[in-house]
């Protein structure tokens, strides 16, 4: 009786912790990342970069070129926005469909059959998901707003100083940050979908998932491409000054 009961801990234990797990590491990765950064420059800084070059050329241009640009990064970030939001509807409502739910649970699961307990606490966590998403786009939605304003303020007839380009990049890169915060929001929520199969087919693919962003990051072929593409950029800025 008692080893069963310990049994059954240890399930209740190893269910809590999958349940979570694709929460505990969409912080740790946001947390983590920076800190990365600066003994190796991602894929996002040097992007941070060409958006500070793309704000210093755009001060020097009379066309419309610029706004089409900025029209177009907040038509995908408002996209992005709204599904999050259908989402996360999407998940509320199945709170009302549990039985439901639950008889589809037992054909789907691989190991053994969650307890209407553990599913809704799951679902709670899918939730949080596609919420922390949905904020995080609705900012860099706002702050790449605040972007479009600001490149439009800028003096094209007397050139900006570069704490005012500087001040303009920045907020750019603070929606890009923010977009790509939601962006791994939904890379992690893929893992509260394979709990439903499995504990531990959630743990490895929030493994898999921090795997797949720590190359794209660091090591993809995107990266590669735009490091060769900023260090041209900087000796061609170096041969102009000298």
């Amino acid at each position: 009786m008692m080893r069963g009961s310990t049994l059954a801990e240890g399930f209740a234990i190893m269910t809590m912790l999958a349940t979570l797990f694709p929460l505990i590491c969409y912080f740790a990765y946001n947390l983590t990342i920076p800190l990365v950064e600066r003994h190796r420059p991602s894929l996002s800084v040097i992007m941070s970069m060409e958006r500070r070059r793309w704000v210093a050329n755009a001060a020097r241009r009379e066309s419309p070129f610029d706004a089409i640009l900025s029209g177009n990064i907040m038509s995908s970030v408002s996209f992005m926005a709204s599904t999050s939001a259908l989402l996360a509807l999407a998940v509320f409502a199945v709170f009302g469909q549990l039985p439901s739910l639950m008889s589809a649970l037992e054909t789907i699961s691989l190991e053994r059959v969650y307890t209407v307990h553990e599913v809704v606490i799951h679902l709670i966590v899918m939730l949080s998901m596609f919420v922390l998403a949905f904020f995080s786009f609705t900012l860099s939605l706002r702050q790449f707003n605040h972007f479009c304003i600001m490149l439009g303020a800028l003096d094209q007839e007397g050139r900006p100083s570069e704490e005012e380009i500087e001040a303009v990049a920045r907020l750019n890169s603070l929606g890009a940050q923010n977009f790509n915060s939601g962006i791994r929001a939904y890379y992690f929520s893929v893992a509260t979908v394979a709990w439903f199969a499995a504990e531990w087919l959630s743990i490895v693919a929030c493994l898999v998932t921090i795997g797949i962003l720590v190359h794209r990051e660091f090591f993809s072929t995107a990266h590669r491409l735009a490091a060769s593409a900023a260090v041209l950029a900087s000796r061609k800025h170096r041969a102009a000054g000298e």
